[in-house]
């Protein structure tokens, strides 16, 4: 995490001179801002994975849509690349800007369009915060269900990006399945719609492609989203556990007695003793860990499902079932999961916050890897997950002052990812590649995989001109990580980039 700049891609982008660049796009853009002095440039340098941090060259603050147009036709033309940031809240440094590069910053596009209650859609720009489409919603008992932690702060357009999940996304599924259609504009500058109203669309699934490709193809410029009617009722069960094991044990019985819950999450000691310290959320700091349940649904069923949740959770070893008196009560459970990761950060002068996913019966077993990792390298490693879908957040605490420290924190989440692939799983569940687990993605996938990867990225952006050096490695990185077969002392696929 101490390399500031992709090593791999230092040959793949010419020098370009700041003051011609930055000269041309004032002629061709003269109404646009644009930053370019370094204490202006600072604020950008990084996302919310901030050990990664590389001052760019320029930033773009666009505020219509002929801006972004001209922008990128320029940028096409000159050879400059364009990496594209949202709110800045993404932790795999997917937005990590580039020496030789333009930042396109789409904050200022932050109107909500449209909210159509009879069709039960929103459109909105890139820029709205996720919370703001529930809070404009809510008048027509409507709301956006995908709910990341930063739901406060991050911005559709990035939710898009990274294919975001969130607390909910068990039952009601990932940006992925709430995203009806995105209007996106290619490196050329030409305006393409992905998706539609309807149901279904002809062609291939581009909408389905775009989500989660984390600015490589191209940048959005507006969204559909699909409004959800609110439950008629939400009850929350909060089961403590004497066993970390039997807390992950109890997540697949929930959903093997058919129950789909509207959040299933997990914390162990540790996490439970942080936000408990910093929410006051009525934990019970003595468990080894504890698992949130929210039903929600019609009163009735609700009800039903509440006795039958309680009666698996006794049988797996709950050593105490709680049930959230009030919607106050229920609101602070909720405050205390989702205000997790600002709360370990005060037991820690860092912590690396790692994002895999595994199947729901592997859970036990990865857990029992992660602790023996942690005792290993003498760090600890708060857990902190979506248990429903297996989209684990394991949260390792180090110092960066101390030698060493911030690569050891390093490597061990490396392990934690593949111990995710062994396991069945996948290294991101929901903040993406990015930067960060692009040596894990050689881990995951076989060189003729990351071949048609690179062949996607060719059709949209030839040139490799949209946030290069993220997601998809270079088959030398590969090979360099040790997760590539060389035949003969060469790579395959010699046709593709080698940097």
């Amino acid at each position: 995490m101490n390399i500031l700049y992709d090593e791999h891609l230092d040959g793949a982008i010419a020098p370009h001179d700041k003051a011609d660049v930055l000269a041309d796009l004032s002629r061709a853009i003269p109404d646009l801002t644009l930053l370019h002095h370094e204490e202006d440039l600072r604020p950008f340098e990084c996302d919310g994975l901030s050990v990664y941090q590389v001052l760019p060259m320029l930033v773009a603050l666009p505020e219509t849509l002929d801006q972004v147009e001209t922008l990128l036709r320029r940028c096409h033309a000159l050879g400059v690349p364009v990496v594209t940031r949202g709110a800045g809240t993404g932790l795999s440094g997917g937005a990590l800007p580039l020496e030789q590069g333009v930042l396109l910053v789409m904050s200022r596009f932050k109107r909500i369009l449209e909210v159509d209650p009879e069709a039960r859609v929103a459109r909105v720009q890139p820029g709205v915060r996720n919370l703001a489409i529930s809070e404009a919603a809510a008048p027509h008992g409507l709301y956006y269900a995908p709910d990341p932690s930063s739901q406060i702060a991050c911005s559709i357009g990035g939710n898009v990006a990274e294919n975001a999940g969130g607390v909910h996304c068990l039952k009601y599924g990932l940006t992925v399945h709430n995203v009806l259609k995105v209007e996106v504009m290619t490196i050329e500058g030409e305006r393409m719609t992905l998706g539609s109203e309807a149901f279904d669309t002809p062609g291939f699934d581009l909408l389905a492609l775009f989500t989660g490709s984390e600015g490589m193809l191209g940048v959005i410029t507006e969204i559909t989203v699909k409004l959800l009617p609110k439950p008629e009722t939400a009850k929350v069960l909060m089961a403590s556990f004497d066993d970390v094991e039997k807390a992950g044990r109890a997540v697949g019985e929930i959903i093997a007695a058919g129950i789909i819950p509207g959040g299933l999450e997990m914390m162990d000691k540790l996490a439970i003793r942080a936000a408990e310290d910093f929410v006051k959320a009525g934990y019970p700091v003595e468990a080894e860990a504890i698992l949130l349940c929210e039903l929600d649904g019609v009163e009735a069923d609700v009800a039903d499902d509440c006795e039958t949740v309680r009666s698996v959770l006794k049988t797996a070893g709950a050593t105490d079932i709680q049930q959230a008196r009030d919607e106050a009560e229920r609101a602070r459970f909720w405050a205390g999961r989702k205000n997790a990761f600002p709360a370990v950060g005060r037991m820690s002068p860092d912590y690396y916050c790692m994002d895999g996913t595994i199947p729901r019966r592997a859970l036990p077993g990865v857990l029992k890897g992660i602790a023996r990792l942690s005792e290993e390298s003498g760090l600890r490693v708060a857990n902190v997950f979506h248990a429903g879908d297996g989209n684990m957040h394991p949260l390792i605490l180090f110092d960066a002052n101390q030698p060493g420290e911030l690569e050891l924190a390093e490597e061990v989440g490396g392990k934690i990812l593949e111990l995710c692939v062994e396991a069945g799983g996948s290294i991101t569940g929901e903040h993406g590649v990015g930067r960060e687990k692009i040596n894990q993605m050689c881990a995951q996938f076989q060189p003729d995989e990351i071949t048609a990867f690179h062949a996607v990225k060719a059709a949209f952006d030839e040139h490799r001109l949209l946030n290069p050096g993220k997601n998809i490695p270079t088959l030398q990185r590969c090979a360099e990580f040790g997760a590539m077969h060389v035949h003969n002392n060469e790579l395959p696929h010699p046709e593709l980039p080698r940097f």
